[in-house]
């Protein structure tokens, strides 16, 4: 599948892994078993199960729109619900989604707001700690930054701004009992 059969309008995502025989530890008859999909949302980071029509070929890293027709039932997961394939994918997806979307992630740097009166979204980036969120701060004051690069050229002490943001999306999808999210929405978000 192409790009421009993702569905774009819908709601995109990126396989992660295809099981043409289900779940191995279904103890169900073969004949029984459903395809399924586990892919993660473009937009929201999102995890999901889908349960895939016979007739539909989905493969690992191909874009889908979840509310594909052709998918029987979408469900969203939890990180300790994928397989373990899924699991081992799932670094590479959120790394190639940050670079491929680079503007969309280099504005956080520009946008990040407070929390708190003493907490602000970039404090929740590994390593980002007073010193290094009032030079991100200074600098966005100046000139909005346009590149992964041109962040770390501005901003000394920030090496490599495109991989502290995935390191970050990867801690929202793990971790369940984090008290903010800034790029995952999960299912009791809506609550």
């Amino acid at each position: 599948m192409d790009d421009s059969e993702s569905g774009d309008d819908g709601n995109p995502a990126v396989v992660l892994d295809f099981l043409p025989h289900g779940k191995s530890d279904d103890d169900r008859p073969q004949y029984q078993k459903q395809p399924l999909a586990y892919a993660v949302g473009i937009e929201d980071f999102r995890l999901y199960e889908i349960v895939v029509g016979e007739d539909r070929d989905v493969a690992f890293s191909d874009r889908i729109d979840v509310h594909d027709p052709d998918f029987e039932r979408v469900s969203a997961v939890e990180y300790e619900d994928l397989p373990s394939g899924a699991q081992s994918e799932l670094e590479y997806a959120v790394e190639d989604l940050v670079e491929s979307e680079e503007q969309r992630f280099v504005d956080f740097y520009n946008e990040a707001q407070p929390i708190t009166l003493r907490l602000h979204q970039l404090n929740l980036l590994p390593g980002i700690g007073k010193k290094l969120r009032n030079s991100i701060l200074d600098e966005r004051k100046r000139k909005p930054f346009e590149s992964f690069d041109e962040v770390e050229e501005r901003v000394s002490g920030l090496h490599n701004s495109e991989e502290v943001l995935v390191e970050r999306i990867l801690e929202e999808l793990q971790e369940d009992d984090l008290k903010y999210r800034t790029f995952v929405r999960r299912e009791d978000d809506e609550k």
